[in-house]
């Protein structure tokens, strides 16, 4: 049997981007002399002479550890060099979940929206991040070695292009002059960056070379060449860099098709013409001067359109804002109401309005119309603007280029794009202004800004990967089927975002675009099994006859006609049906139909907001029309480990001033709860749904005090354990928890809880009877005493109580001999059974009777305690219990 090897533990963690350059790896061990004892993970790297150089040297020197090697919940402060995406460091994604996880970054990259929230933040604008890092060293005084030093010079040498890139600054001769002091040595630099091309790569650089054209984009000449293979080829950058010094190139992009994958190398010596916000749009990285991506799940001449779209938008833009936006701006002061937008936008005609501060010109918000309209609709139109608008959003300056209006509007979706000039509002650029001019000149349009190309992506591998055979045998069978039925079919919501974030989850929800009760019919015939369709909504369930469930629905948009209303249903197309969805991460498809099977659907940035760890309503209204979703909201945020948005939280709170708690009805409310009540971690919802406010809105009664957030913390622990007994008996949670959140109410008030979390009869009545029975068991134990009590006495206080209230008590019970004895009963006493039965009573001659009980009910006491473990000594047993009780019931006549 293999010894299972302990993790180490790694309290600092230093690493850099995936594909790493020597400028990432000289500077992970340049920081480690910043970072005394920290662990250096290597993100591996696709370049040839590097991983040569990483296997033969380095690891040897510095303390490199694979990140399989590390406890991941050891680490305390994440040290990322050369990046700061999150999206760049996929090796030790792990570890930014840790609860306090402090990071300090060193990077010379431009900002991205994707940048790690930093307590430490070292970005300057330099030809490497070696350069970055030795400055520090230098200030501080820390000398290097020689092997040190030359590792080091290896990063600013690569980056700099030999100190021949026009990104080069004086910082970085600054450093590799006090590297030249430490002994670097320049001439193993040359050998390790100049060595000869093998016979391969002499094949490619020829077909680079062939392939090689020179294009005119405002007048700056761009070489663009491609090769095209079906394995990987070592060193492409040294490919590219050996291409432009044969031919004096200036501005280079090399494509190249390697399997399944577009490789992009660009190099620039152009001032004039930044590579790195060029790759960083086709989801790469780089600075000015050098820069490279990888692209999947698209053919070489699609990148090399995106590509031509992006060099005309950013190369010297003749369009700028300043040509395009709409002057002066209408737009509303932020203390106005609701009704006073929708007037002003019906008066204008406008979708959109910027909101600005009451008294200037300094935009705050935006409302839409639509929302506006359905806001009226809800009898809200006297609320402040404040509440509803949007509070996240982009401006641009009159110079801005097109480029950076087409990713807001087209890819960010916002319509509206307020224009700022000095902090004030000057004008707006509306989706309309934008779509007209594309039309006029529609290679403009980078293909990865189109929503439709932009929306899906295949994930058939991640699928394959995550699901059991059986599942993928079921989503192919609903696949085939609409193909048949000329319907797409989808699977969609908590589904497909478990696949994304690799958690089981077996519950399948289609959704057809098509008739989904007629579609679950012929399921149900193709597979075997029966069907439950709600007509009025237009879904199905189809049950199989293994036992297995799938829901079946109609692609629908739902609407409420008020608030808290239940959803009126209207036929519509997958985009409509996912917006009526709760939160971003779960308005997610997957395409199952044959030829298209994987295909991720996701036209509301979902992946990004997982990504980020964020629960994000689609719409400003989401929970005026259904206030549970903020319970729904408070679920998914702790099961997760992910948090609720800014504006999310915004809206949870105004829902709760206007009180729409108190128009929900009590079952949905409790439906809520229970699903909560089932999380692994109750607690921390009800302590987050204490801290805003929502147990007190649900009722003033359920305000959590110290004591019941003690027993509720304790029955989080005992319901656990029993858990773990994996005993027949299981429990309902929900009645559990509550006998914790009602712990203290007095018994003429209970009924107030009961009654608002519309209890049936039945369940009041229990529930009641359980509380009572309860309070009866803390007295009797209270007088139960180990060493002196017998355990059938405990046994007998316990046994005619529900699981639910005996777990109570061992959480209530602060006596530690009790709680032990308690579970002592859970865990054996309750399942142990005498060896006679009434049989053997009647053969003894004992007349039939309710002494039966009496007498079977002893020799269980007798039992527990250890005086009668056999049968025969049960029999003697019961013989004397006869007599005994035959003798008292005469001498009582």
């Amino acid at each position: 049997m293999k010894k299972k090897t302990e993790k180490l533990a790694a309290p600092i963690v230093i690493t850099a981007h995936a594909n790493a350059d020597f400028d990432a790896l000289g500077a992970m061990v340049a920081a480690s002399k910043l970072y005394p004892g920290a662990v250096l993970i290597f993100p591996g790297s696709q370049e040839t002479s590097l991983r040569h150089f990483f296997i033969e040297s380095t690891t040897y020197l510095f303390n490199f550890k694979a990140f399989k090697d590390i406890d991941p919940e050891s680490v305390e402060l994440l040290v990322v060099v050369d990046t700061r995406q999150r999206s760049r460091i996929p090796h030790v994604r792990p570890v930014l979940g840790n609860p306090g996880l402090r990071i300090h970054t060193y990077d010379h990259h431009p900002d991205t929206e994707e940048d790690l929230p930093a307590e430490k933040s070292v970005v300057r604008d330099w030809g490497s991040t070696v350069t970055i890092i030795t400055h520090e060293l230098m200030e501080q005084g820390i000398s290097l070695n020689g092997e040190e030093a030359t590792l080091l010079g290896l990063g600013i040498y690569e980056d700099t292009g030999g100190f021949a890139f026009n990104s080069i600054t004086p910082q970085d001769f600054a450093a590799a002059g006090w590297l030249k002091s430490q002994g670097m040595d320049i001439e193993a630099i040359n050998d390790i960056l100049s060595h000869e091309l093998s016979t391969e790569q002499v094949t490619y650089l020829g077909e680079l070379l062939k392939n090689a054209q020179t294009y005119d984009i405002h007048g700056i000449d761009v070489i663009i060449a491609e090769i095209s293979t079906d394995k990987f080829v070592p060193d492409f950058a040294l490919l590219v860099h050996k291409l432009m010094d044969m031919e004096k190139i200036d501005v280079c992009f090399a494509l190249g098709r390697m399997a399944d994958r577009i490789h992009v190398i660009s190099r620039s010596r152009n001032p004039d013409v930044n590579v790195g916000k060029i790759c960083a749009s086709l989801g790469g990285g780089g600075h000015g001067a050098a820069a490279s991506a990888t692209v999947k799940d698209k053919t070489l001449a699609e990148v090399r359109d995106d590509l031509f779209a992006l060099l005309y938008s950013q190369i010297n833009p003749q369009i700028v804002v300043d040509n395009l936006m709409s002057r002066p701006a209408v737009f509303i002061e932020g203390d106005k109401t609701i009704a006073d937008a929708v007037e002003l936008m019906t008066r204008y005609g406008l979708k959109d309005v910027p909101v600005v501060r009451p008294g200037s010109k300094q935009c705050i918000g935006i409302m839409g119309h639509k929302t506006a309209d359905k806001a009226v609709s809800h009898h809200l139109g006297s609320v402040g603007l404040s509440e509803y608008m949007t509070r996240k959003f982009e401006t641009v300056e009159a110079r801005t280029d097109l480029y950076r209006v087409m990713e807001i509007i087209l890819s960010n979706r916002q319509r509206m794009l307020p224009v700022i000039e000095d902090g004030d509002l000057i004008g707006v650029i509306t989706r309309t202004d934008l779509m007209n001019m594309l039309i006029e000149e529609p290679a403009r349009i980078p293909d990865s800004l189109l929503p439709d190309r932009r929306t899906e992506r295949n994930i058939a591998a991640q699928v394959k990967n995550r699901l059991p055979q059986a599942m993928l045998d079921l989503l192919k069978a609903a696949g085939d089927l609409g193909q048949e039925l000329g319907w797409e079919v989808y699977a969609v919501g908590g589904f497909v975002r478990d696949i994304l974030l690799g958690r089981p989850n077996l519950d399948l929800d289609l959704v057809v675009e098509g008739d989904g009760i007629l579609f679950a019919r012929k399921f149900a015939e193709k597979l075997g099994g029966r069907v439950k369709a709600h007509t009025k909504f237009k879904t199905a369930v189809v049950i199989l006859d293994d036992g297995r469930r799938v829901d079946v629905a109609t692609a629908r948009l739902e609407y409420y006609e008020y608030p808290a209303a239940l959803p009126t249903v209207e036929l519509s197309s997958i985009k409509m049906d996912l917006y009526r969805r709760d939160f971003t991460v779960n308005a997610l498809a997957l395409r199952i139909n044959p030829g298209r099977f994987g295909q991720l659907v996701d036209f509301f940035g979902a992946e990004r907001d997982i990504r980020n760890r964020t629960i994000r309503v689609l719409h400003s209204l989401s929970f005026v029309e259904d206030p549970t979703r903020i319970l729904r909201a408070i679920r998914f945020e702790r099961r997760f480990d992910f948090q609720i948005g800014g504006q999310t939280m915004r809206l949870i709170k105004n829902a709760l001033n206007l009180e729409l708690f108190s128009k929900l009805s009590g079952t949905r409310v409790m439906h809520e709860l229970q699903w909560i009540m089932n999380e692994e971690d109750p607690l921390a919802c009800l302590m987050r749904m204490e801290e805003l406010g929502i147990m007190e809105a649900i009722h003033p009664l359920l305000k959590l005090s110290r004591d019941r957030v003690q027993v509720l913390t304790e029955l989080v622990k005992v319901h656990n354990w029993y858990k773990l007994l994996y005993l027949e008996h299981e429990i309902t949670p929900w009645k559990l928890y509550v006998l914790g959140m009602t712990m203290g109410i007095k018994r003429d008030q209970i009924q107030k809880i009961t009654q608002r979390l519309h209890f049936t009869r039945r369940e009041e009545r229990e529930f009641l009877q359980l509380r009572d029975m309860i309070g009866d068991a803390l007295m009797k134990l209270m007088g139960w005493r180990e060493g002196r009590s017998k355990l059938s006495r405990l046994y007998s206080i316990l046994h005619p109580i529900p699981v639910e209230g005996i777990l109570f008590l061992m959480a209530r019970s602060r006596k530690e001999h009790i709680r032990r004895n308690i579970s002592q009963y859970l865990s054996r006493l309750r399942y142990l059974t005498i060896e006679v039965n009434g049989n053997d009573l009647e053969e003894m001659g004992i007349e039939p009777g309710p002494i039966y009980t009496r007498i079977l009910s002893r020799l269980t006491d007798a039992m527990i305690d250890g005086r009668a473990t056999t049968r025969k000594k049960q029999l003697k047993l019961a013989q004397k219990l006869h007599k005994d009780l035959s003798s008292h019931e005469e001498d009582s006549e």
